[in-house]
């Protein structure tokens, strides 16, 4: 029995899969608060209590650069060890990846249903592919063809410098600054950043803030579904709100040509992550593809690839299964 896992800042999913199941269909599945556990081996023994099965292989996907099958995860303070989990779980493997690694994996098991295309593109069979996730975090990855399959690759482009456009992401950028220092893609393309556009716009009296809308914010724990509640789900949206998700939409279009640019991804690019599939009313508005076109002379270019939201909900644990059983095909 193959154990997959997908490790993020707020949550672990957990998975036994059985090589004649395949990894689109686990035997059980759960999911964990990762706030609620000190250790990846404390997760993975609850699971273990909660299902009564044993495991002899692992593979899991893991926020943060994984490095001698070590990483230390980027929003959450744990420190995996696969030796160290291996010894520990009795299990005879146990195989750490990044976890945008894993979500690449998982493209490769994707049926036409799992994704929404935003632009079809013309894409090339062979030419590389992005894949770029807003969730907690920012993740990135891609892949490559090497002449007979696509090789997934990590990468750590969401920490790179944010590089604003126009009079109010420079704005945004000193207002973080003053308050951060350092400002990655991941400050203005997360999970994270949604509060923190949200405050800016606010503070800079961009629109006027309803009396409702700042006591739930200001109750709030996190203020990301209270302001996407806001700007999507009510019968009068805040336009407060409306302009922070749609900033937000706007630098993750910026980012991901980015991206594209740099990986030349002919092949596409995929968007990935939780937040996605929630925007995508405004991921169809022109200012995603404007922002992610509008690239001067190689705007050309950047019209012809594909664009593809992953609505598959588990893509991550679907790639980290994909790569444990491609690597212990007598798992069981």
């Amino acid at each position: 029995m193959l154990l997959a896992g997908d490790v993020g800042g707020t949550k672990t999913r957990l998975a036994a899969i059985a090589t004649d199941h395949g990894p689109r269909d686990p035997v059980v599945a759960a999911t964990y608060t990762s706030a609620d556990f000190t250790s990846l081996d404390a997760v993975i023994r609850q699971f273990i209590t909660d299902t009564g099965l044993q495991f002899e292989h692992a593979c899991v996907g893991a926020a943060g650069p994984v490095m001698d099958n070590k990483v230390t995860t980027t929003n959450l303070p744990w420190l995996l060890d696969g030796e160290e989990l291996a010894h520990n779980l009795g299990f005879t493997a146990f195989r750490l990846i990044n976890d945008l690694e894993a979500v690449a994996n998982g493209i490769l098991e994707l049926l036409p249903e799992d994704v929404h295309t935003l632009n079809p593109g013309d894409p090339d069979p062979t030419g590389a592919i992005g894949v770029i996730a807003p969730g907690t975090g920012l993740g990135e990855a891609y892949l490559c063809w090497d002449g007979t399959a696509y090789r997934p690759h990590p990468s750590e482009g969401g920490h790179t410098d944010f590089g604003p456009i126009g009079e109010l992401q420079i704005g945004l950028l000193r207002y973080l600054t003053e308050r951060y220092g350092h400002i990655s893609y991941e400050r203005v393309c997360s999970g994270l950043a949604i509060p923190s556009i949200y405050a800016y716009l606010r503070d800079t009296n961009y629109a006027p803030e309803h009396p409702d809308l700042a006591r739930e914010v200001a109750a709030a724990r996190d203020a990301t579904p209270v302001i996407s509640r806001w700007a999507l789900d009510v019968a009068e949206p805040s336009e407060l709100c409306l302009a922070t998700l749609r900033t937000f939409v706007a630098i993750l279009g910026a980012e991901a040509g980015n991206l594209a640019l740099k990986v030349l991804a002919t092949g596409g690019i995929y968007l990935g992550g939780g937040i996605p599939p929630r925007l995508l009313p405004l991921l169809e508005e022109e200012a995603f593809l404007r922002a992610f076109q509008d690239k001067g002379r190689l705007r050309d270019l950047l019209s012809r690839i594909p664009i593809h939201v992953i609505t598959y909900p588990d893509v991550a644990l679907l790639g980290a299964a994909h790569v444990g059983l491609e690597e212990a095909p007598a798992a069981t």
